[in-house]
């Protein structure tokens, strides 16, 4: 039991280390502050130096134009515009779908653009938005363009997914945290792309959410035609998991096709012409039937029910998906779903006599309430309905009498000085001589009678006024229904911190994970983890141990070495690990596998390499490791050993480059960091990605 003391204490004095290091992270994380913005490398002799020199003064001209129209953009504001409803303004169609950034631009400055610059309204205009969106939402960003820690190219996955972030404070988090990333390292749009996509779902994990569930509606296949005529492109819209599913099988289709020298088709003809047979002639081809496999990757606290999203062959996949995706594998029921929250009724005055007959006209016309829904959020909308309805009546009925009945005596006055006044088309615009815009025919303008003027001009009136106060009257209620939403959606995610989905995200370790997980969340767990290899899972699930600071790979097994590790190997703590309190001093460490014997890496050793490294080491590179080759001994074997400190992952193209470009220099340090030398003197480093 002494042993058992030591374990216990050694545990305790870890985690309280990490909790205190996690919680410096997550402070460093919290913070607005940008690095020190520089390019990632220096500047090269001869004319690559002169490409990086010009390439830097590209990404500071592009800073100076968007500071330039923005602040020309200020010059041109948008009351200078006629206002919408008036003569001549721009349409509520085009006001409504410009971006909100120009809404405070005059709708004139895009042309002006268009002169200067001799580009169409809609470059003009996207280029308004994104100069204007870079200085007042995207300020760091601008700056590491000016400063040439940024390129053109980097942009766009900043302003497509950082800068729509509503939430001031956490977008400027969500910034920082990028450029931090980036300080000082070789960067591509690809990765930059891929590391805002994380930050913006670990961060915004409510309007990611609510984004996938807009676009899992859009799922379907699509044609258009082709630039060229007679060829056409068809689109396929699905999730990630579908996607890299459909596309493994067309490519393992095609390179299961007998070799033939007269075959001149190139391998995504060969994927076309695979589809075209499976879909067009099922069961009269002779493609082979392929195995797909899919990597998934995916942190205990999202298998126990958190929000931090997975990996499906390196791309980023919602928590929901990944736990529906691994249950689908394995033949399991879904993870457990998490509870819809319970919200009590607000208190309501109750209704009198005169608005409970026009409340119950309103819940009739209501649709039932669908299962789950806010009980109190339904109660106001009724409410608000039922408001409607008896101002409506009491309107018709003529209870709502008008407090200035002589108030019409300005709008005479404006009217007598007008000319054509006898000629209804000068006031109703299209309307024919003989009508008034009514749908009841009248007579012409020679034989009315005078007063029947002032009776259409006061019916006029009315009908403006009613409809004003009915859009006064939408406008309130689409208040009170967003503020009902709003505070929904907060209850919703008080609700979701104080479960046990919630407590599991906000745990700080694996451990402290699985003790917040609810019992039925647990047992799927280890259902899911003793699967074994059979049906949609080609391996058992491996557990990936990683550095709960740096997120470095530790060790790789599955569930039974877990428990072998854990137990001291006696028949009696075998049957019952948990009781086991031995000295496991002596028992073997999990880690790295040990070295092969020969050139080929043994399968635990390939297996932990590649899950080490994922994609190209290459830096900038992220192509996947192509599977059953591509591991390279950073030293030639046999001078060097066939071991995980002595093998890194790369693409065809840049295993190739190492071995045949001249003046390269890749050097492999024990943890698996590389760095590259280019003939040139430069120099850049890429590390196993961290988990």
């Amino acid at each position: 039991m002494q042993q058992a003391g030591v374990v216990d204490g050694w545990y305790v004095a870890a985690r309280s280390r990490a909790v205190a290091a996690g919680r410096r992270r997550r402070s460093a994380e919290a913070s607005t502050a940008w690095p020190e913005l520089a390019p990632p490398v220096g500047l090269a002799s001869g004319p690559l130096g002169a490409v990086q020199a010009a390439d830097r003064e590209i990404a500071r001209q592009t800073a100076r134009r968007a500071r330039a129209v923005a602040a020309f953009a200020t010059d041109r504001p948008a009351s200078a515009d006629r206002a919408q409803g008036e003569p001549g303004a721009m349409s509520a169609e085009r006001w409504a779908a410009r971006p909100e950034v120009l809404r405070g631009v005059s709708e004139w400055a895009a042309h002006e653009l268009t002169v200067a610059l001799s580009i169409s309204t809609q470059a003009a205009e996207a280029l308004l938005t994104r100069s204007i969106t870079l200085v007042q939402r995207l300020p760091g960003t601008l700056a590491a363009l000016e400063a040439g820690a940024l390129h053109p190219g980097h942009l766009w996955s900043m302003l497509e997914r950082v800068a729509p972030i509503t939430d001031d404070r956490v977008r400027a988090e969500v910034e920082a945290e990028i450029l931090r990333w980036a300080a000082g390292r070789v960067v591509t749009p690809a990765q930059l792309n891929a590391k805002v996509r994380r930050e913006v779902a670990r961060r915004d994990v409510r309007s990611a959410a609510r984004d996938l569930t807009r676009a899992m509606a859009r799922r379907g296949v699509h044609l258009r035609p082709d630039v060229v005529d007679g060829m056409a492109s068809v689109t396929v819209v699905a999730t990630m998991p579908e996607a890299q599913a459909l596309y493994r099988a067309l490519s393992g289709c095609a390179e299961a096709l007998a070799e033939d020298e007269t075959d001149t088709r190139t391998r995504g003809q060969k994927m076309v012409d695979c589809l075209l047979d499976l879909v067009l002639r099922p069961g009269e081809t002779d493609v082979p039937p392929v195995q797909v496999l899919l990597t998934v990757v995916a942190s205990l606290a999202t298998l126990a029910g958190g929000d931090e999203p997975g990996e499906v062959d390196g791309q980023l996949v919602p928590a929901e998906m990944v736990r529906h995706l691994l249950a689908s594998l394995a033949g399991m029921h879904p993870a457990p779903e998490r509870p819809a929250p319970e919200h009590p009724a607000p208190e309501h005055p109750a209704p009198d006599a005169s608005t409970a007959a026009p409340r119950q006209a309103a819940d009739a016309r209501t649709d039932p309430e669908p299962p789950g829904q806010l009980c109190w959020q339904a109660a106001e909308q009724a409410e608000l309905e039922a408001w409607w309805a008896e101002t409506e009546r009491r309107l018709l009925s003529g209870e709502l009498v008008d407090p200035d009945p002589d108030g019409w005596g300005d709008l005479v006055e404006d009217l007598a000085g007008l000319d054509d006044l006898e000629h209804p088309q000068a006031l109703g615009g299209d309307a024919p001589v003989g009508t008034t815009g009514r749908t009841d025919p009248v007579a012409p303008p020679d034989a009315r009678v005078p007063d029947r003027w002032w009776s259409d001009a006061d019916d006029a009136v009315e009908a403006a006024g009613l409809a004003l106060f009915r859009a006064g009257g939408e406008l309130t209620r689409a208040r009170r229904l967003v503020r009902a939403a709003i505070r929904a959606d907060a209850a919703d995610e008080a609700a979701w911190r104080g479960g046990p989905p919630g407590r599991v995200s906000e745990a700080e370790d694996a451990l402290s994970a699985l003790r917040e997980a609810s019992d039925e969340q647990r047992e799927w767990l280890a259902d899911l983890l003793s699967a074994t290899a059979g049906g949609g899972l080609v391996e058992r699930p491996r557990i990936a141990l990683t550095d709960a600071l740096s997120g470095s790979l530790l060790a790789l097994t599955d569930l039974p070495g877990l428990r072998r590790a854990g137990t001291c190997g006696r028949r009696a703590c075998r049957r019952h690990p948990s009781s086991c309190s031995h000295d496991l001093s002596e028992r073997p460490t999990l880690g790295p596998p040990g070295p092969s014997a020969g050139y080929r890496p043994g399968r635990e050793l390939d297996r932990w390499v590649r899950a080490r490294d994922r994609r190209c080491r290459f830096p900038g590179c992220r192509r996947r490791v192509p599977r059953g080759g591509e591991l390279d001994h950073h030293r030639p074997y046999p001078d060097g050993p066939t071991s995980a400190a002595n093998l890194a992952g790369y693409c065809t193209g840049h295993h190739r480059g190492k071995h045949q470009a001249l003046g390269w220099r890749h050097d492999l340090s024990a943890d698996g960091t590389l760095t590259v030398t280019t003939p040139s003197g430069l120099v850049a480093t890429s590390a196993p990605p961290p988990y």
